[in-house]
């Protein structure tokens, strides 16, 4: 038996009436495929990968064509980049109808079998020129798996998929997964409604210091200092050195106060904005770099979770900044552990700055990546002139991404193989960010992956950066001795350690998770505790 069983070529089975009949069509790259098109690289395959365990063992055939029939009941995932040559005009999909391949692949299980399939989402990309640019692996854990795995202990199964983010991102991938689940199941797997929103700002609104939008101010962001080891001798960077290094982990969703008049002060998601600030000012300050200003890029999906959504890269960009508030309580925020009160500032300010930006209408990379893309030059001059202004602005990039999925809104039910005890994702970390951070909540617990380029940071440094953002993250929880409005204290000496490395995450025990994910803030719904954990729907609802 091979290492990695290969895709097969020719249908799975027939997927839905009429889907091997449909005709191949042409469909023009967006902005956000054509600007990741033209930069893509070798060295840092843009790959988005997620993986969800399952407590049982799905059958192999059944699966397979669950999965190939949810991707015909989702066409816009069918899709190949048509042959171009460089003086044409635009870049095009080829929308197939049924796949090309057979995406849904089964690796010889073994101890190792989940960190080989870990490192192959990070370093092999699904290609462009066959249809669907997505992978799926099922990774079977024996009950002898390794202990230091969520899940590995009573066996069970991993579904890991790995998605080119030149097609298309996450969330939509996630769709097609539920769609499978129901397909294999069952089971109804429809999202959960979309959260009540309480009308109004939380305590004081906008403050008078905050940018407008939320947005930073024209400052160049701080980088994360590098820290890597030291070259071979011929001063050649080592296969270590290129590519992607990756950490997970969960932990404890930092307590929240309580609402006032159905307001909540601030977010998860919030949160997850601070600590992220908080874990870069700390790093950087240990490394005697600047702590200031971080810029945080944070992705905003707006799209519906049935049926209807639309597949592809969907999610627009938006650009938290903390800089001249923050500087005044540098030494505050880059103690350890960081002063309670100047936390609870800085998490008032963020709820301001990312409420302000959620409510703002914006495309999806702004009007400069609309300019790039017009097909006025063929495309092959816009990628050169792309690739040519990434690089004169890779100064003024961000200093990290932060893409809070959430709660999971679907149940995910594979019947007899169960319902998932964890979920994570992971977004490329290419340069000049080099690092983004990916969290998820599932069973009241935050599904956490650190991803970074080995050009910036080597795999100790990154477990040590994961250590840094969970003491970060505790240092956002309210505690009930904070003042009337909740706001005014906040710190845990609760500490969580995920100083694993690649591959690896700390273990929990699944037996203290509910069956349903609890609820955490997705960014584009900020404020989601209302949501019932499984939603009364008729019987037969379609996902």
């Amino acid at each position: 038996m091979t290492a990695l069983q290969p895709a097969r070529r020719g249908p799975a089975g027939d997927g839905p009436p009429g889907a091997a009949d449909r005709t191949v069509r042409r469909v023009p790259f967006p902005v956000v495929d054509e600007i990741t098109r033209h930069c893509l690289t070798d060295d840092e395959p843009e790959t988005v990968h997620i993986e969800v365990h399952l407590p049982g063992r799905p059958d192999p055939d059944r699966l397979r064509a669950a999965f190939r029939e949810a991707l015909c009941r989702h066409p816009r995932i069918l899709m190949r980049q048509a042959p171009h040559r460089w003086w044409r005009r635009r870049y095009a999909w080829e929308l197939t109808g049924v796949p090309d391949v057979d995406p849904v692949v089964f690796p010889p299980p073994g101890p190792d079998a989940l960190a080989r399939a870990r490192e192959r989402a990070l370093a092999d990309c699904p290609p462009l020129d066959a249809s669907p640019p997505v992978r799926l692996e099922v990774v079977e854990r024996g009950p002898d798996g390794d202990e230091g795995e969520v899940g590995a202990a009573n066996g069970g199964t991993v579904l890991l998929v790995t998605i080119n983010h030149t097609a298309l991102d996450g969330p939509a991938c996630l769709r097609v997964l539920a769609t499978a689940a129901q397909l294999y199941g069952g089971a109804d797997n429809s999202p959960a409604p979309p959260p009540v929103r309480a009308p109004g700002a939380a305590t004081g609104g906008t403050l008078p210091d905050t940018p407008p939008l939320g947005g930073h101010r024209l400052a160049r962001p701080v980088r994360i200092a590098a820290e890597r080891g030291p070259r071979r001798a011929d001063g050649q960077d080592s296969p270590r050195s290129r590519g992607n290094g990756m950490l997970i982990t969960e932990l404890p969703v930092p307590a929240r106060p309580p609402r006032v008049g159905g307001v909540a002060a601030f977010t998860v998601n919030d949160q997850l904005l601070v600590a992220t600030c908080l874990m870069v000012a700390r790093w950087n300050h240990v490394h005697g770099r600047p702590s200031t200003p971080v810029v945080v890029t944070m992705p905003v999906d707006d799209r519906p979770r049935g049926t209807d959504m639309p597949i592809g890269n969907g999610t627009r960009l938006v650009s938290v900044g903390f800089g001249p508030e923050e500087e005044r309580d540098a030494a505050l925020l880059t103690a350890d552990p960081p002063d309670p009160a100047a936390v609870a500032r800085l998490l008032r300010r963020t709820a301001a700055r990312t409420r302000s930006l959620k409510a703002a209408p914006g495309s999806q990379l702004g009007l400069g990546a609309a300019l790039l893309t017009a097909p006025v030059l063929p495309a092959g001059a816009r990628g050169v002139l792309t690739r040519a202004l990434r690089t004169v602005a890779a100064p003024l990039a961000s200093t990290t991404l932060l893409s809070n999925i959430g709660r999971i809104p679907y149940p995910l039910d594979f019947g007899d193989a169960g319902r998932p005890t964890a979920v994570w994702f992971s977004a490329p970390a290419r340069m000049p960010r080099g690092l983004t951070v990916t969290t998820v909540s599932v069973g009241g617990r935050v599904q956490l992956a650190l991803r970074w380029s080995h050009a910036l940071l080597d795999d100790e440094a990154g477990a040590r950066l994961g250590a840094l953002f969970a003491r970060s993250l505790a240092a956002t929880s309210w505690t009930p001795e904070a003042g009337d409005d909740g706001t005014e204290r906040t710190g845990s000496t609760g500490r969580s350690d995920p100083s694993n490395r690649t591959g690896r995450s700390v273990r929990s025990d699944p037996s203290n998770r509910p069956d349903y994910p609890d609820c955490s803030d997705r960014p584009d719904y900020p404020d989601c505790s209302d949501r019932p954990d499984r939603p009364d729907r008729p019987e037969g609802t379609t996902p």
